[in-house]
């Protein structure tokens, strides 16, 4: 995108930010993995102060109540829902698009607060992730070699040298997008989509030939009913009319996440103003490294992604670093060991960090750590792989007696075939028909409410001795 920093009234006609020096700088004298290489720097430092100047996409307000949310999930008495696209791309963030994946999450989320009689804390994975690591820096194909794809916030995923050199301007449209996004979801949640009495709408163009589709409009029926029962009684149901929503990404990209983080005037902390809840990744949780630093600095509710590959003492290291007061709802601790790994790599993470007081959210990234290569050369994860980490996850949390807090999925609203298996099973064979990820393969929206209805009924299994709130 073309420089538009000098033009009149626009954001970044100012060369000094508020940050200079503070929270969003100290990262800077660290190793900062995963970075693009700006091919002009000065382009960066311009589309970088436009950023400093821009209104933030989200409040202080707003991350300190998700903060309220998961400091119940940590205390035992509410689950996480978090989901959305692998990388969001500029050309997806459409009204069609973002009304699917919040629909799903919505039926979703209908379903698991049906079984477990308990608030589901929404996070879509949406408004900002844009930004992808990748394991090599640069890709070959037929003799030429470009740099990766880094996400539509640094590169484009054509395979021609334009397309792949790494443009600034980019986050200029990552925040353009963003906010795009950020609108939609606010208007559909306070705007009567999300009113439960719509829960039927949310069904419709999945029942036919779909078990979990016909499944959920049974949880539809009898939700209908209650509320005309409480209609009848005179009970009120405005708080059921919307839905609270938030939006979080994996805080991967420094120089975006430095130019929007914002002081909160009132008690002097420092916010990152691009998402409600940001992450960081299994390939930038180093404890030296720049992202960890810059995450200890700000007040967001925030998580970390630990592979199979984390010891207890890296996770207490995190603990540490990133909360230290031991507040439940500050840090969110996202497992993504693999199905086959799970069970054996949890309990003692878990054990080392309850034995430390630390009150943080166990959350299963059940997609990462089942990726596999079709015969036909896609990268897709089998849904028996993906439902088996969950279910070992819920099976460790309660053998020791404390709280599966949730799920943080990969999916999309759409008839997609990029994972195999579910309910209304994806062959192999078919995942060249609707293959459509920018990067990873997503659980298609039958997909999304099997894993549902699969994760309500393992919460229905929790040991009687175990209640919300409880510790071992």
């Amino acid at each position: 995108m073309e420089n538009e920093s000098s033009e009149t009234g626009q954001p970044g006609e100012s060369g000094e930010t508020w940050a200079a020096g503070g929270p969003g700088d100290s990262w800077r004298t660290l190793a900062a993995a995963q970075q693009p290489d700006w091919p002009d720097r000065r382009e960066a430092a311009a589309a970088t102060r436009w950023l400093t100047q821009a209104p933030p996409l989200v409040l202080a307000a707003e991350c300190d109540r998700l903060r309220e949310r998961m400091a119940a999930v940590a205390r035992g008495e509410a689950v996480l829902l978090q989901g959305g696209d692998c990388a969001e791309t500029f050309g997806e963030a459409t009204s069609q698009g973002v009304r699917g994946k919040l629909r799903t999450l919505l039926q979703m989320a209908v379903v698991l607060t049906h079984a477990t009689a308990l608030p589901v804390v929404k996070v879509g994975r949406m408004a900002g992730q844009y930004a992808k690591p990748r394991s090599s820096p640069v890709e070959s194909r037929d003799g030429l070699t470009l740099p990766s794809y880094r996400g539509d916030a640094v590169n484009g995923a054509a395979f021609t040298e334009e397309a792949r050199t790494p443009d600034p301007w980019r986050m200029r449209r990552m925040y353009e997008a963003s906010a795009t996004t950020l609108n939609l979801v606010r208007a559909l949640t306070t705007g009567g989509f999300a009113d439960l009495r719509q829960v039927h709408d949310w069904n419709k163009g999945f029942v036919a030939g779909s078990a979990a589709g016909r499944r959920y409009e049974r949880i539809a029926d009898e939700i209908d009913r209650t509320l005309a029962f409480m209609q009848a009684c005179g009970v009120g149901l405005g708080e059921l009319t919307s839905a609270e929503f938030f939006v979080g990404h994996e805080g991967l990209l420094l120089d975006y996440e430095a130019a929007l983080t914002r002081p909160e005037g009132e008690t002097g902390r420092s916010y990152a103003a691009s998402g409600h809840l940001l992450w960081i990744g299994e390939r930038t949780r180093d404890l030296d490294g720049a992202h960890v630093e810059y995450f200890s600095r700000i007040a967001n509710p925030i998580a970390v992604k630990l592979g199979p590959t984390a010891s207890a003492d890296d996770v207490l290291g995190l603990i540490d670093r990133l909360d230290p007061a031991r507040e439940p709802g500050r840090l969110t601790l996202v497992v993504r060991a693999g199905a086959d790994r799970v069970r054996d790599v949890l309990p003692t993470l878990v054990e080392k960090v309850t034995a430390e007081g630390a009150r943080v959210c166990w959350v299963s990234d059940p997609m990462h750590g089942n990726t596999f290569t079709a015969p036909s050369g896609h990268k897709t994860r089998r849904f028996d792989a993906v439902l088996d980490e969950v279910r070992g996850f819920m099976e460790v949390h309660h053998a020791l007696g404390t709280h599966p807090g949730g799920v943080h999925v990969e999916l999309t609203g759409d008839d997609v075939t990029e994972c195999v298996g579910g309910g209304n099973a994806v062959r192999t064979e078919d995942l060249a028909q609707r293959y459509e990820t920018a990067c990873d393969p997503r659980l298609n929206h039958d997909q999304s409410l099997d894993l549902a209805f699969l994760l309500a009924e393992m919460y229905r299994e929790r040991p009687a001795t175990l209640t919300p709130g409880s510790r071992p």
